[in-house]
This record gives structure tokens, C-alpha cells and sequence, in this order.
């Protein structure tokens, strides 16, 4: 009796379950759910057209991956972020990829293997653009500076960076709902062409300047300064920003005295 080949073999389609996650979790990093919101298993069903224990199982597998989390009562949200929790995570991804670009050094010091990588997820990236899929392109963003990171060779600094994923993930959420009215996906891609561009082409100090120009921190004088949770150090921290983005735009918010 003829067998049957190994790719026709029936693969079962994504249960419910699966397609609520992904859509809930794409919503997340697109930043229509912010942290903190609440996630109404109600209005989630009915904007899904599904029944509630598929939106239950999805919103479990959330929590189990750090972006959702159950409060007593009350039901589930998305992990909340307090203005300390952004200003250790956003000055701790911007050391490790100074870092990691210092290590990786510019122009043909750069490791071939490593560059193809980046370009990589630049395609990657191209290819979400027809979509319209603003969470994808979240994903895809995230893994393009992973290889960034990457680009140094060095595999704890990479894990570390890769750890803080979901923390890092709700912060570019926040700062993709802020570039909104900036940007489209194919002017998202374009700014991460050009920093790969000058860390191809450039000197340190032009690498440097574009990683600080590079836009994935708008959402900090947007949205930052009316976060819960702020300290001594993230206010002195986002003050000195709001007086370097005013140096670099007149027409930035100002300061406070």
C-alpha cells in the first residue's frame, strides 16, 4: 500500500484560543491597550466575534508571558508601568545598545554575518507594511534591534536585552501610539533603514547621534510625565530630557521651572 508523502500531512488550523492571543497581544504592542488598561472579556469578545472561554484561555496565556496580569475583583489588565519602571528600562536598553554598538565597532570592523542579520529584519519588517498590521510591526521592530544588539557578538549582553522583552515591548507600545500621527509603517521602516544605514557608514559619534535621533523614545514627554510611580530619580531623569529635546526643537513642550 502507498504511504502517504510527509507534506501532505493535515496540520489542524490555529484554534480560537491562539488567533485571541495573537490579535490581543498585536493590539498590546501596537499600543490600542496601554499599560495599565483594562482588558473587559465582554468587550474583547464582542470585538472578536468569539465566546468567552477561548478570550479566558488567551488572556491566561497572556499572564503566563508577562503582558497581562489578574487583579483580585477587578479582572485583567494589561502589566502595569510606573514612570520608574519606564526610566529603568529605557536608560537600561539605551546603555546596553550603546554598548553593544561600541563592542561591535563601526565601517568594516562590523561582522558580515552580523550585518545580514540586521538586513534580515529590515525585510522583515518591509514585508508587514502591506499588511497594516501595526502590532506585527511592533514584533518585527523589536527583533530588529535585537540583531542591533547582536551586532557586538556578545551572547549575555543579547539574553539580557532579550529578558527585558515584554518590558521593553510595552514601552514601544506606548511610544508607537505616540508616533502615530508622525509616521506610517512604511516611514517607521525608512527610520530604521537609515540607523542601519549609519551604523554601516558612520563614525561613532554619528552612530551615536542617530541612535539618540532614532524617535523610539517620543512616547517619554507624551506619555511618561502622567504616569503613576515616579521618584526623585525618574522625575530629575525626564527633566533632562524635556530640556534636550527642547534644545534639539524649539517646539517641544517645555520645561517645568
Amino acid at each position: 500500500m502507498a504511504t502517504m508523502h510527509a507534506a501532505s500531512a493535515i496540520v489542524a488550523p490555529p484554534s480560537l484560543a491562539v488567533l485571541a492571543r495573537e490579535r490581543l497581544e498585536r493590539a498590546i504592542l501596537s499600543g490600542d491597550y496601554l499599560p495599565g488598561e483594562r482588558l473587559v472579556e465582554e468587550r474583547i469578545c464582542d470585538e472578536l466575534g468569539i465566546s468567552r472561554p477561548p478570550v479566558r484561555e488567551a488572556l491566561k496565556s497572556l499572564e503566563v508571558a508577562g503582558l497581562v496580569e489578574r487583579v483580585p475583583r477587578r479582572g485583567a489588565r494589561v502589566v502595569p508601568l510606573t514612570q520608574h519602571d519606564v526610566y529603568e528600562i529605557v536608560t537600561l536598553r539605551v546603555e546596553l545598545e550603546r554598548m553593544a554598538l561600541d563592542l561591535a565597532g563601526t565601517g568594516e570592523e562590523l561582522e558580515p554575518e552580523r550585518l545580514a542579520r540586521c538586513h534580515a529584519r529590515i525585510r522583515d519588517m518591509e514585508a508587514v507594511v502591506p499588511t497594516g498590521d501595526e502590532g506585527a510591526m511592533a514584533l518585527a521592530g523589536f527583533e530588529f534591534h535585537i540583531a542591533v544588539v547582536g551586532l557586538a557578538g556578545h551572547r549575555r549582553m543579547e539574553d539580557t536585552y532579550r529578558a527585558m522583552a515584554m518590558q521593553l515591548q510595552l514601552c514601544m507600545a506606548m511610544n508607537n501610539k505616540a508616533r502615530r500621527s508622525l509616521e506610517d509603517l512604511e516611514g517607521n521602516v525608512e527610520r530604521h533603514r537609515r540607523l542601519l544605514r549609519v551604523i554601516e557608514t558612520g563614525s561613532r559619534a554619528e552612530v551615536l547621534r542617530e541612535m539618540e535621533q532614532h524617535g523610539h523614545q517620543t512616547f517619554l514627554l507624551d506619555v511618561v510625565d502622567r504616569l503613576d510611580g515616579a521618584t526623585l530619580q525618574s522625575r530629575r531623569w525626564l527633566e533632562s530630557l524635556k530640556k534636550q529635546y527642547a534644545a534639539q526643537d524649539p517646539a517641544a513642550p517645555p520645561t517645568d521651572p
